[in-house]
Formats: structure tokens, sequence, C-alpha cells
């Protein structure tokens, strides 16, 4: 087994080696003693896999009212007439 098949393997039958058919699991954890690459992508598959199934992150209550409050002032600020003498900038 090489890298690519293993990577393949990982994408179709997950992470979890000791879940893997006898035939496919055997040459993995022999590809995986001899080689950092495969053992790297192990680690990317299982942190991938915590990191689905870590909770959503919500945003603060209230956040959207803020945001759409400050673009409502950005508009009336921008839509207000110069005065005499005034400057762009100022």
């Amino acid at each position: 087994m090489d890298v690519t098949e293993f990577e393949e393997l990982i994408d179709r039958l997950g992470e979890d080696i000791s879940l893997w058919p006898d035939d496919r699991r055997l040459p993995a954890e022999e590809l995986l003693s001899r080689s950092s690459a495969a053992q790297a992508l192990l680690e990317q598959a299982r942190a991938l896999r915590l990191a689905l199934a870590a909770p959503p992150v919500r945003a603060p209550a209230g956040l959207a009212d803020r945001i759409v409050a400050a673009a409502a002032r950005m508009k009336d600020d921008a839509a207000e007439p110069r005065t005499e003498g005034e400057t762009a900038g100022s």
C-alpha cells in the first residue's frame, strides 16, 4: 500500500482504521509504522472529524441587528448633504 491508496481508503472507510477490513487494515498499519506522510494524513483526518463533530459556532445575540443598524448609520452619513465651506474628508 502506498500513501495515495491510504488516503483514498481514509476517504472511503473513515479514519478509524480498526474498523477497516483486515485485508486493508493490516497493510495500512504497516504503512503507518514507516511513513510520516501516512501518519500526517491520519492525523489530519482525525482533526477534521473532531472539527466537524464540534457544536456549531453561534454569533452573539443581537449581532445581526447591530450590523444592520451600523449599515443604516453609514448610509445616512453618506446621504447627508455637505454645508458650505465643508470639504471632502471633514
